[in-house]
């Protein structure tokens, strides 16, 4: 039985690419969007590649993407994506707060960003947004990016890893995977100066006295954070 709820939709079935690492929050996520009449999943994806693959062969309404995948980061998705595919929507979904990843997803192009914790109810009313042409944000998250474009005090103090680039955070999440500056290069695809230049930027951007602590932090946050 489909769901009548159709704010915002239009005639045609809107396409969605479900792409998330994990099959049971894959299959959830299918089961939600499926049951409405207007919308359906058009493929699923759990990585990086396949998720190229699939909006190339797809070419799907929406990608609602998770950020942190196994073989790269949704951010280099959105930017990839988009330069190939304008008309393509991407909605982020994660388990990472929103205060650290909203404004990267927007800045790399995404249409919105919402925690997995939000549940069903929540998500389907940003998958509408999106599809009206509207961004989804939370309520705070909205007002801090209001506050951020107009020159306010933004978060970025108590928020350090604000500061970091993508490419920086993308170094950042690898160091937190346990891996060596050679094996960083070789997943970017940089060179292991480069990957080392990253890694004293960040040092001193997250106040850290040495590599170590660098370390330290990165894995610290990678246990607690990733999702």
């Amino acid at each position: 039985m489909k769901s009548e709820t159709q704010e915002g939709a239009g005639s045609e079935t809107y396409r969605i690419l479900v792409v998330d690492d994990h099959p049971i929050t894959r299959q959830g996520l299918a089961q939600l969007i499926n049951f409405e009449s207007d919308l359906e999943v058009c493929g699923e994806a759990d990585g990086v590649a396949q998720a190229r693959a699939l909006i190339d062969e797809l070419g799907p309404d929406l990608v609602l993407l998770d950020i942190t995948l196994p073989d790269g980061s949704g951010l280099e998705v959105i930017k990839d994506t988009l330069a190939i595919h304008p008309d393509c929507q991407i909605l982020v979904i994660s388990m990472h707060e929103e205060a650290l990843y909203a404004e990267r997803v927007l800045r790399a192009g995404g249409r919105g960003y919402i925690m997995k914790q939000e549940g069903g109810k929540k998500i389907m009313e940003a998958i509408r947004r999106v599809r009206s042409g509207k961004v989804y944000l939370s309520d705070d998250m909205s007002a801090r990016v209001l506050e951020s474009l107009s020159g306010g005090n933004s978060n970025r103090e108590t928020v350090p890893l604000q500061t970091l680039t993508d490419r920086e955070f993308e170094v950042f999440e690898l160091i937190g995977q346990g891996k060596s500056t050679k094996a960083i290069a070789e997943h970017l695809h940089l060179s292991v100066k480069t990957v080392e230049v990253h890694r004293l930027n960040m040092k001193r951007k997250l106040r850290l006295a040495s590599a170590s602590d660098l370390v330290s932090f990165a894995i610290r946050w990678a246990e607690t954070g990733r999702g």
